[in-house]
């Protein structure tokens, strides 16, 4: 019924500028006018992850709810928990428009906000007002003009630690100029030290621990998996989100393939998914992944666990498929669960990882 909902109000929205339409689709959320998920919960998708309880692995993107405005809503929807970001120390106004565009024969996005945001305090001020309990993660990231950005990820932790569960330290947007530069093995040391050591410093002070994802690019090259997953481990990070956009305009066929920006959806779940599997399999399953790209469908959900995934988001998909897509994919990945003679979806997770990971990027 939701997907048939949204294909009549489609069209509306995609007659609006990308941008327009997203912010039209947070008012909605934010005035309560979105379908809430009444389904009975599934035991099969309940998973633990990072020490907490999901109530099922699937969850949307950071760059959605960039300014903390409707994380209840999405988790009113049906997700397994909300992640809001990224979220910079100081308010800036990104990119100039327009900086979005539908690539609507690939059924992909490609985006160059460039960390559009109001800031730390606005955000903390809204999450400080939530009335609902419920998994959110903080995406932190770092200003533009930013002298130490290292210094910014820092911040980000120490302002929200206690109102998230969990934080994502996002270094591999391809729209602030240089950030994915801190992937570097030996930038990538530093950042994650100092990150780390402030989230010790905030435990030795009696706050709980809030478990650290770091969110590493798609186009990685091979070689570089393995240092990068390295020194990750080494700094015992609580788990990988693979990936963010690309920059690959691989196999594409719409008119406006050639925007500079990153690339999300459709055409990204290839690349993607095998590069999920390569961290799988270069970490030996030893540290939970967050899978990300092009997961538009109950198919794609599973073929992202089973390559190595304890937890998913999607972002592009809900835009071309609609809110239904939550509820779809949460139905297939249970009777996938029962198809497979399992208890819980956790046992899923990385069962053709070898396949995936021994598939090459680009296909």
């Amino acid at each position: 019924m939701l997907s048939g909902l949204y294909g009549l109000a489609r069209g509306a929205l995609f007659a609006m500028e990308p941008e327009d339409a997203h912010e039209f689709s947070l008012r909605l959320l934010e005035m309560g006018l979105y379908p809430r998920d009444t389904a009975p919960a599934s035991a099969e998708l309940a998973t633990g992850v990072f020490g907490l309880r999901f109530p099922n692995p699937i969850g949307i993107a950071a760059g959605y709810d960039k300014d903390a405005r409707v994380p209840d809503a999405v988790l009113g929807l049906g997700c397994g928990f909300a992640e809001v970001g990224t979220l910079t120390p100081r308010p800036q106004a990104g990119n100039p428009r327009p900086r979005v565009y539908r690539l609507v024969r690939d059924h992909a996005l490609i985006n160059r906000l460039g960390f559009n945001n109001g800031g730390h305090a606005a955000a903390l001020s809204r999450l400080q007002a939530r009335s609902l309990s419920g998994i959110l993660c903080v995406n932190v990231g770092a200003n533009k003009d930013s002298a130490d950005r290292t210094a910014d990820y820092v911040l980000g932790i120490e302002a929200f630690y206690d109102v998230a569960s969990m934080f994502t330290v996002n270094i591999s947007s391809p729209n602030t100029p240089g950030l994915r530069d801190l992937q570097a093995p030996a930038a990538l040391d530093e950042l994650i030290g100092r990150v780390m050591a402030a989230r010790s410093a905030l435990i030795a002070k009696g706050k709980p621990k809030r478990p650290i994802i770091v969110k590493i690019a798609p186009d990685l090259a091979e070689d570089d998996i393995g240092p990068i997953t390295e020194k990750l481990l080494a700094h015992a990070v609580d788990g990988i989100a693979v990936s963010n956009t690309t920059l690959s305009r691989h196999g594409l066929h719409d008119d406006r393939r050639t925007e500079a920006g990153g690339l999300s959806g459709r055409p990204l779940f290839h690349r993607s998914t095998v590069m999920l599997a390569k961290v799988y399999e270069a970490t030996g399953g030893r540290i939970p992944l967050i899978g990300i790209g092009g997961i538009d469908s109950g198919e794609t959900a599973l073929a992202k666990i089973e390559a190595g995934a304890s937890l998913l988001q999607l972002y592009t998909g809900l835009v071309y498929e609609g809110p239904g897509l939550i509820g779809a994919m949460k139905r297939e990945l249970t009777a996938a669960v029962r198809r497979a003679g399992a208890r819980n979806v956790s046992e899923l997770t990385g069962r053709h990882s070898r396949e995936w990971a021994a598939k090459a990027i680009e296909v």
